[in-house]
Order: structure tokens, then C-alpha cells, then sequence
């Protein structure tokens, strides 16, 4: 009951900010607002996605863990069978530093070499933004990792998962660049940015390493990131 009240005042909440700013800027900024419309969809996304780091995060800085939090990740470890955790294991890897910075680097000089430097700039800042967010709030954010039942060993606090939220701002980068130059993908980008990352958080979670909201959080803020800058690089360039 809890987690669908929060989940309504969540949304109310989202509705509010869209028609207060969408308002604000067809009285103050009339220029900006046939372009704003247009991207209606980022800017609905990029509220949703705000108002649900800042909400869970508030809890998470509180040093509160939910109820919710612990069934979900024991549902987790209850109904993933043994036999697929060599395979999360691998998912997991796949948002680590070691495959993420090579990764990140290439399509960069990628782009560079075929002459799209605002996709080129789109993808490294939103890597290197994503490194220094994710430093910064495990050494601000003291959160226990979850001791449920042993684990590996991993580096800082639980809150926020690095691996989602670095897979997050790189994969939804390459979805935002994969649509400006291929607009016939339409929404294709998008759907594999959203199953990588869910992999990675689910991993996180079958490892037991991470709490949900830590992957959630932490999915929100990767996303929020690219979208957040491609916008602002669209209306620069308009």
C-alpha cells in the first residue's frame, strides 16, 4: 500500500513540474517552446526520472531500508536458479569499469572519425559525468551492502550501484546518438539500452551486492544524464 501511494504522489508530482515548466516557458520563453514540445517525451522522461532518484535517495541518505527492499531481493535469490549465476556473472562484468572505459573510448574516436562530434561529446560526457556522480555519492552516501547471505567483496557503499548506473548514462548515450543518425531505428535504440541496463541491475541483485533501490536510484541518474545533456546541446545549437 505504501510502495503505490508513493508511486501516485510520485507521478502527481511529475504531472505538476511538466505543466508548470511547459507553462513557464510558453509565457517567458516563447522561442523555446515549439522546440520543447518536440521533446516532450525526454522532458517527460527526464522529470520521471528526477523525481524518482530524488524521492528513493532521500530515503537511502536517511540510512532506511525498506521492507520492500529486502523481500525484493530475497524473491530474487530464491527464484534465480544457481545454474544462471555464472551467466549474471558475465552480465555484470559487462558494466564494469574494464568493459565500460574501452567501450566508451572507441565509440568516441568512432564518432570523431565519421565527423559526428556532438555524438562523440554526447557519449564522454556522459561517461566521465557518470564516473564522477558515482564517486562521489559512495563516498557521501555511507550505506551498508546488503548481508543477506554471503557475497563477493566489492569496493564503498552499496548506494549507488556503479555498474547500472555507468552502464545507464553509456548505453542510453549510444541510444540518443543511434537515433540522430539512424531515425528510422525509432525507439529500437532505446529498448536495448533499457534491457542492458535492467541486466546489469538484476545481476547486481542476483550477486547480492546491491540493494533495489540502490539499482534503481542508480538506473534514473545513468539515464538522466545523457538525456539531460542532449537536450541542453539541442537548444545550444538552435
Amino acid at each position: 500500500m505504501e510502495l503505490a501511494e508513493g508511486t501516485v504522489k510520485a507521478a502527481l508530482i511529475v504531472a505538476c513540474l511538466y505543466f508548470l515548466l511547459t507553462a513557464y516557458v510558453r509565457r517567458r520563453l516563447p522561442s523555446w517552446f515549439e522546440p520543447l514540445q518536440k521533446r516532450r517525451f525526454a522532458l517527460m522522461a527526464l522529470l520521471v526520472f528526477a523525481v524518482t532518484a530524488l524521492s528513493i535517495g532521500e530515503d537511502v541518505v536517511g540510512h532506511e531500508t525498506t521492507p520492500v527492499d529486502t523481500a525484493v531481493l530475497l524473491f530474487v535469490h530464491l527464484h534465480v536458479p544457481p545454474a544462471l549465476h555464472g551467466f549474471f556473472g558475465a552480465v555484470t562484468l559487462s558494466g564494469s569499469s574494464a568493459a565500460i572505459v574501452p567501450l566508451a573510448a572507441l565509440s568516441t574516436l568512432a564518432l570523431l572519425v565519421a565527423r559526428r562530434r556532438w555524438e562523440a561529446l554526447l557519449v564522454a560526457a556522459s561517461v566521465l559525468s557518470a564516473a564522477l556522480i558515482i564517486y562521489v555519492v559512495k563516498a557521501a552516501v555511507d550505506r551498508d551492502r546488503p548481508s543477506l547471505w554471503d557475497t563477493d567483496w566489492y569496493w564503498g557503499s552499496s548506494f549507488p550501484s556503479g555498474h547500472t548506473l555507468a552502464v545507464a548514462a553509456f548505453s542510453t548515450a549510444l541510444a540518443v546518438c543511434a537515433i540522430r543518425i539512424w531515425p528510422r531505428l525509432h525507439a529500437w535504440p532505446l529498448c536495448i539500452s533499457f534491457a542492458w541496463t535492467a541486466l546489469v541491475g538484476l545481476s547486481r541483485l542476483v550477486l547480492g551486492v546491491h540493494w533495489p533501490t540502490d539499482v534503481l536510484v542508480a538506473a534514473c541518474i545513468g539515464a538522466f544524464l545523457p538525456m539531460l545533456m542532449s537536450v541542453a546541446l539541442e537548444f545550444r545549437r538552435a
